[in-house]
């Protein structure tokens, strides 16, 4: 059994990821929230496996709210689930701690197996490419290339902060900074 928690600003589609979610044998949704103060009260009550969180939330994006729970512990599984999941938020993806990316298009069958996927600690995140990879070059500072480089490579956080000579808060920051600037534009509606 796999507990879930949706985190998406779009009522409809909460309810309705909600009851497709709940017809697959073995996923179990627990609740949804509509942004991060929704979703602190509704983690600290059920303490789900995976949550499955959209890429666009209003004031704090899916990023920022994905940092967050990665450094929660035990730490959910974190599937961004976006209409804008393709390889230009993989960079930012990895840098989030995110598990996987899917896209909102994609079959019921698809999201039920990335569900379980990252569930069982697999990455379902696309492969960067070497052009995706010399754009975050161009926008990342000098210092920052040694960290996006490790965390490509899947090296652990820590391990990072400890081989540059950073404290936590100050490799946290620069993460944080490294996000900002590689952060995918949102059309407006």
């Amino acid at each position: 059994m796999i507990r879930l928690v949706i985190v998406d600003d779009h009522p409809a589609l909460r309810a309705g990821l909600s009851a497709v979610l709940r017809a697959e044998p073995g996923l179990v949704p627990l609740g949804s929230a509509t942004n991060a103060a929704e979703l602190e009260p509704l983690l600290a009550r059920t303490h789900p496996d995976v949550v499955v969180l959209d890429y666009h939330i209003p004031g704090e994006d899916g990023l920022q709210i994905c940092r967050r729970l990665k450094r929660m512990l035990p730490a959910p599984a974190v599937l961004l689930y976006s209409a804008y999941a393709d390889g230009s938020l993989a960079i930012p993806a990895v840098l989030a701690g995110a598990d996987g990316l899917v896209h909102k298009g994609a079959p019921a069958q698809e999201l039920y197996e990335s569900i379980r996927s990252v569930a069982r600690g697999d990455s379902l995140l696309p492969s960067v490419t070497r052009e995706q990879l010399e754009e975050a070059n161009r926008r990342l500072d000098p210092e920052d290339l040694p960290i996006l480089g490790m965390l490509l490579d899947g090296t652990p956080g820590p391990e990072i902060a400890s081989t540059l000579g950073l404290d936590g808060k100050a490799y946290a920051e620069r993460v944080e900074r490294m996000i900002g600037r590689l952060r995918v534009a949102i059309p407006a509606a």
